[in-house]
C-alpha cells in the first residue's frame, strides 16, 4: 500500500466540529488505485467508515471500531471528460468543483460553493445549498464495493430525495461525472462570489461546526423553528446554538461530542413541544458513546 495506515488515531483533528474519539484504524490512501487495492485486502465483514472534510459528521467520544478511510487531500483528480462532462473524484472539496466548472464556462454547479464538504459526501446525502442539489447534475458515478470492485452506476440506480440517497448498499462513492450546460464564465464566477458572501454573512463560518444540523421540514425552515423556540445562543458545555444561524451548532472551544449530541436532542425536544414538528437530523452521528475500557 502506498497510503498511510494509522492505529488509534484521534479523529477530532479530522472533523469540522473538532471533536471525536479515536479510530481503531485510519487509512489515508495515496490515490484512487491505492484505495481500491486497500479495500480488496480488508475483511469483507469488517466495518468501514468514510470521511472527507469531516463536515456533516459527529464522531462520538468513544471513537470508531473498524476502519476509517479519509479522502481529504486524496482522491482529488478533476477534469473534463471526452463526453463534455466533468470528472470529479470523491475527495475533491465541493467549493473547488464549483470554481473549476465556472472556469470551464459551465454553469449549474455554483451552489456547490456553499457546501463545506467533499464530492463524496455530497453524493452520499444529496447535499444542497442556495436552491441547488447535487444529484440534479450527476450523469453517472463510480462505486467501490467491499470486494474492491469498481461499478459504474446511473442516477436511476438510486432513490434520491431531499438530503437522502438510498440504494446500492455496501458500495461507496469513488467519483462522479457531472453534466452541465455551457454558459458565461464571468457570470458564473460572480454568482459564486455572491453565494460565498451570503454564506459568510448568514453562517458562522469562523467557528467549528458541521454545517446545517437539521433538515428543513417541508414548507418551512429548521432555523426559523429553532429561533422561534428561543434557542439561539443556548449552550450545553462547549456546544452552543449559533447566534448567527440557528440551524448551526458551534464548538465554542472545549465541546465534547456528547455535549453536541445532547444539545441536538434538546433542540429536537423543545421544537416539538412548541411547534409540534419533529426535526430530522441532517448530520451523521457515528461511533461509540463511551470510551472502551481494557
Amino acid at each position: 500500500m502506498k497510503g498511510r495506515l494509522l492505529a488509534n488515531e484521534k479523529l477530532a483533528k479530522y472533523t469540522s466540529w473538532r471533536v471525536g474519539g479515536p479510530a481503531e484504524r485510519l487509512y489515508i490512501p495515496h490515490d484512487r488505485a491505492d484505495l481500491v487495492e486497500f479495500v480488496k485486502q480488508l475483511p469483507m465483514d469488517g466495518p468501514v467508515f468514510w470521511m472527507g472534510l469531516g463536515s456533516n459528521l459527529l464522531v462520538r467520544d468513544g471513537g470508531i471500531r473498524g476502519t476509517v478511510i479519509n479522502t481529504k487531500g486524496r482522491l482529488k483528480a478533476m477534469g473534463l471528460a471526452d463526453d463534455g462532462s466533468v470528472y470529479v473524484e470523491a475527495g475533491v472539496p465541493c467549493a473547488h468543483v464549483a470554481r473549476f466548472c465556472g472556469e470551464q464556462g459551465l454553469v449549474g454547479a455554483e451552489f456547490l460553493a456553499g457546501i463545506p464538504g467533499t464530492m463524496g459526501g455530497a453524493l452520499k446525502m444529496n447535499a444542497g445549498a442556495f436552491g441547488g442539489e447535487t444529484w440534479d447534475i450527476v450523469k453517472n458515478v463510480d462505486m467501490l464495493n467491499a470486494a474492491g470492485e469498481v461499478i459504474r452506476r446511473k442516477p436511476d440506480d438510486f432513490m434520491v430525495a431531499y438530503r437522502s440517497v438510498k440504494g446500492c448498499g455496501g458500495e461507496w462513492f469513488l467519483s462522479a461525472n457531472l453534466m452541465l450546460e455551457e454558459g458565461d464564465t464571468a457570470i458564473s464566477q460572480q454568482k459564486i462570489k455572491e453565494l460565498l458572501e451570503k454564506r459568510a454573512k448568514t453562517q458562522p463560518t469562523n467557528q467549528p461546526s458541521c454545517g446545517s444540523v437539521f433538515k428543513n421540514p417541508e414548507g418551512d425552515h429548521a432555523a426559523r423553528l429553532i429561533e422561534q423556540t428561543g434557542l439561539k445562543g443556548y449552550a450545553l458545555g462547549g456546544a452552543c446554538v449559533s447566534e448567527k444561524h440557528a440551524n448551526f451548532i458551534v464548538n465554542t472551544g472545549n465541546a465534547t461530542a456528547a455535549e453536541i449530541e445532547a444539545l441536538i436532542k434538546m433542540v429536537q425536544i423543545k421544537v416539538e413541544e412548541k411547534h409540534g414538528v419533529v426535526l430530522q437530523t441532517e448530520v451523521c452521528m457515528i461511533g461509540e458513546a463511551e470510551v472502551a475500557c481494557g
